[in-house]
């Protein structure tokens, strides 16, 4: 009998066949997992996409330009925009425009035309409260404002004129509405503009259009909302930071002709009411 000990083997670990098997299975959830959030993680940390939608743009251009940060076909949006059940007064009859706030909003793969516009709207609403009005005359007003506004510091002076020549039942004669009417954009309204048969010709019919001509912005709705005090019912922009108000006509009527004497001698351009 050696007397050099023998050493004694333990046996190691063993797995079972259905060890196996769930050690197996739990790979494969892994690997599943990991090409499943492995894109995700990876587009989280690309930079966020965005769409600027700009103070006074109308919902056509808001729409072509929400088409081509979604990339999707023209008219798209357009489209999901009649279809949409967006939080909007009933005075407005579904229709999004002068409410489609003006901002920056984030875009991402789960943004849809629908969501992104109800997005907008929520966010008018929101700045509407809190100025205190909820008025859909005010964001009527406003999209006037913001359209005719040479500068923010006009603003109330010119939602001013609006009620003042509202309360005498005087016609707007904003060219604003008209460019709206003819979806244009200038300054130069000729004596055919002003005959045009539509409702937003504030030349030819008397109170405001039926609905905003553009998506005013925060200054604008809060000068709508609470216009400074004042007895003008004219304005002309005679130039860039100069524009007149006035209560009486022949006063507008000198301003006028300095504007367009301005216009003859630089070829600069102008407007007013």
């Amino acid at each position: 009998m050696s007397d050099v000990p023998h050493t004694v083997r333990r046996p190691g670990p063993r797995f079972s066949r259905t060890g196996r098997l769930l050690l197996v299975a739990l790979l494969v959830v892994l690997v599943v997992l990991a090409v499943l959030l492995l894109p995700r993680v990876l587009r989280g940390r690309q930079p966020e996409q965005t769409l600027t939608v700009p103070e006074g743009q109308r919902a056509t251009q808001i729409y072509a330009a929400a088409d081509k940060a979604l990339h999707l076909p023209a008219g798209s949006t357009a489209k999901a925009a009649k279809r949409a059940h967006l939080p909007l007064p009933a005075e407005a009859k579904g229709n999004p425009e002068g409410y489609l706030f003006p901002a920056t909003y984030p875009i991402n793969s789960d943004t849809t035309p629908a969501s992104l516009l109800s997005y907008m709207v929520k966010t008018a609403n929101e700045r509407l409260a809190a100025d205190g009005s909820t008025s859909y005359r005010t964001v009527v007003i406003a999209g006037i404002v913001q359209a005719e506004a040479d500068r923010p510091a006009d603003m109330g002076k010119v939602a001013r004129v609006i009620g003042n020549r509202l309360a005498h039942h005087m016609p707007l004669q904003m060219d604003s509405t008209i460019n709206y009417a003819l979806g244009r954009s200038t300054l130069r309204t000729s004596h055919a503009d002003t005959r045009t048969k539509s409702p937003y010709n504030t030349y030819r019919y008397q109170g405001l259009p039926p609905t905003p001509i553009g998506n005013p912005g925060a200054e604008a709705l809060a000068a709508a909302g609470a216009p400074p005090a004042g007895d003008w019912l004219y304005f002309v922009t005679v130039k860039p930071g100069d524009t007149r108000f006035t209560g009486d006509y022949q006063e507008h009527l000198r301003n006028v002709r300095e504007f367009n004497e301005r216009q003859r001698s630089t070829g600069s351009s102008g407007g007013g009411a």
